[in-house]
């Protein structure tokens, strides 16, 4: 009954927080509305060493993506707006962000609506097509529903965000999370509630451009079964260096799951989903990333970059009878004018994209796996 009464608390803090939100519009602002319209169509090869098929047909080529941008303001008041249209053997047409913003300075802004989640390095805690490790956990590039505060000045950066809940796209009194979604989330009998988000970071340095920050989080877990709130909470230390050329990134995180699921139900591992499938998850886990790149500026036609990179990843998962995972991708990005394409080289141990068993790599493992790689090329023209 306590963490029920919570959790009608925590709603209730949302929603006067929007309510806030709201009334705090100004008018004088522009009177005519700008609207900006962009977006991305991009095209996929892959070779992956676990297909046998595959291999024998000298890999595949097909389509990946396409979607819409719009950015808007009037009055003061901002859009952002990115649709993405996938196969629909990855999830079909999904939101990945929409939120209404509003600028009270050049250093302060609210966003409400479905906002990336401040935590960790951002935008991506990688340099490849792929991400890295931590976007198949939930904790890259993330986006929930709820409502963001965020502080920009030229020492300090700090963001403060709560979510009511993950992307809700079927309002059934007990309908499970969709796995039509962007990003990763907590699925299955369990939802994310209530979540609260901390990021804070320092800048410094001239020559070597820094950025020092910590980030925490905290939310509930609602079970549909037992219609009681376990936790989940993540602590991230991450440090990113620019210069001249290279970029290096680096970020310890540590997590931890506490559903409250029905009797006989593991509570070792979790349930994620996005891109129309499902896979399990090491409820308790330690991660480890390093990526570094280097941009080198060209003339070839109208290639005018390569960025070479390396990312790399390792999930300590905290229940000693489960095998660790691991993540390599070596690559390179060749810009030409609004064309990008990356080529990557991307291995996994106990990855649930990278070859073996799909369904819980990222929980129990399988400690007799063998490193498997995958050879891609993304082509993508964006507008």
């Amino acid at each position: 009954m306590t963490k029920i009464i919570t959790c009608l608390q925590f709603s209730k803090t949302f929603y006067l927080l929007t309510l806030s939100f709201l009334l705090l519009f100004s008018v004088k602002a522009q009177d005519k509305p700008e609207i900006k319209i962009g977006g991305a169509l991009r095209f996929n090869y892959n070779l992956s060493s676990w297909k046998d098929g595959q291999k024998k047909r000298g890999g595949d080529f097909g389509y990946d993506m396409f979607r819409i941008n719009a950015k808007g303001a009037y009055k003061g008041i901002k859009l952002n707006v990115e649709y993405r249209l996938y196969s629909e053997g990855f999830g079909g047409g999904m939101l990945k962000q929409g939120w209404l913003g509003y600028n009270f300075s050049e250093k302060n802004q609210v966003q409400l609506g479905l906002t990336q989640v401040p935590f960790g390095i951002q935008q991506y805690n990688s340099h490849n097509w792929f991400f890295n490790l931590t976007y198949y956990v939930g904790m890259e590039d993330d986006h929930d529903m709820g409502i963001k505060y965020i502080h920009i000045d030229d020492t300090f950066e700090y963001q403060l965000a709560f979510f009511k809940n993950a992307e809700e796209l079927k309002f059934g009194n007990n309908s499970e999370v969709s796995p039509n979604r962007y990003s990763y989330d907590v699925a299955g009998r369990n939802k994310e509630i209530n979540q609260f988000n901390g990021k804070f970071i320092y800048k410094f340095g001239e020559k070597y451009a820094s950025r020092l920050g910590i980030s925490i989080q905290y939310g509930g877990l609602y079970n549909i079964d037992t219609e009681e709130v376990g936790d989940h909470s993540a602590l991230a230390i991450h440090y990113e260096l620019n210069k001249e050329k290279w970029n290096i990134k680096t970020q310890f995180i540590t997590a931890a799951h506490n559903p409250e699921n029905a009797t006989g139900e593991t509570r070792d591992v979790i349930s994620m989903a996005a891109y129309g499938a499902p896979y399990q998850v090491a409820a308790d886990f330690n991660m480890y990333t390093l990526g570094v790149s280097r941009n080198v500026p060209v003339k070839f036609g109208p290639i005018t970059n390569l960025q070479f990179y390396n990312d790399f990843a390792y999930m300590e998962k905290n229940i000693s009878e489960f095998t660790d995972s691991y993540m390599n991708v070596t690559g390179v990005l060749v810009s030409a004018g609004n064309l990008y394409t990356y080529f990557d080289y991307a291995a996994g141990y106990n990855h649930s994209w990278l070859g073996g068993n799909f369904v819980d790599d990222f929980a129990k493992g399988n400690s007799d796996a063998k490193w498997e790689a995958r050879f891609n090329i993304n082509i993508g023209y964006y507008f």
